[in-house]
């Protein structure tokens, strides 16, 4: 089983990739990860990369199709592989699938984890976490037990990520429907296209996940 999960920052896309590797022995192919890894390891494509970026320049498909290719390459063909919010332009679904055929794989599902921009904006302006021990909270959706008082470990310093602000959030959500858009309707035309609502409980989008994969 090869999926690729698409959704917004904030959709739950990372969430729901690891429930997939827990319950079903899959593996979580993020292109971030699978970069910053490269790049500590030292490897050619790594290197190469680290390059790129200490210019200051945006990292190619060519580099990134080579992290690609080597995870699928280092994989067992029963392993499952999860594009977490890869890929991003029609460039790229070509990229991925010549990838796949080439490692004798095929493209299972794209699911959309749909969410609603304005929920969507409370869901990730809310978030903070303790500046000590890094447990997770929320405004109204998961406050800690006591205000003010971290619930794992008792500190009282908490932080936001600085991207975290309706700003950031609508803008990303802009440039993902931008380059979204494109690549959705070749893989509707294969009829792979499955859709939840991102903005259900984790467990009601794991249910629904697993009900498409079986």
């Amino acid at each position: 089983m090869n999926i690729i999960l698409l959704g917004p920052p904030g959709a739950g896309k990372g969430t729901q990739s690891a429930r997939l590797v827990e319950h079903h022995g899959m593996r979580q192919l993020s292109t971030g990860d699978m970069l910053r890894a490269a790049v500590k390891a030292q490897t050619p494509v790594g290197l190469k990369a680290k390059a790129v970026m200490d210019a200051g320049e945006l990292v190619s498909d060519e580099i990134v199709s080579d992290l690609i290719d080597a995870e699928l390459a280092a994989m067992d063909a029963d392993t499952g592989a999860i594009f977490d919010g890869y890929p991003r332009t029609a460039v790229q679904a070509d990229i991925l699938d010549r990838l796949l055929d080439k490692h004798g794989r095929t493209l299972d599902y794209v699911i959309e984890l749909e969410v609603d921009e304005d929920a969507l904006v409370k869901r990730i302006t809310g978030r903070f976490s303790c500046a000590n021990c890094g447990a997770l909270y929320h405004d109204t959706a998961n406050p800690p037990a006591q205000e003010g008082v971290c619930d794992a470990c008792g500190s009282t310093e908490f932080k936001r990520r600085p991207d975290d602000n309706e700003e950031t959030v609508r803008t990303r959500m802009q440039e993902y429907r931008a380059k979204t858009a494109p690549i959705l309707p070749g893989y509707e035309a294969r009829g792979i296209v499955r859709r939840v609502d991102g903005m259900a409980s984790i467990d009601e989008v794991t249910a629904a996940i697993d009900s498409i994969i079986g």
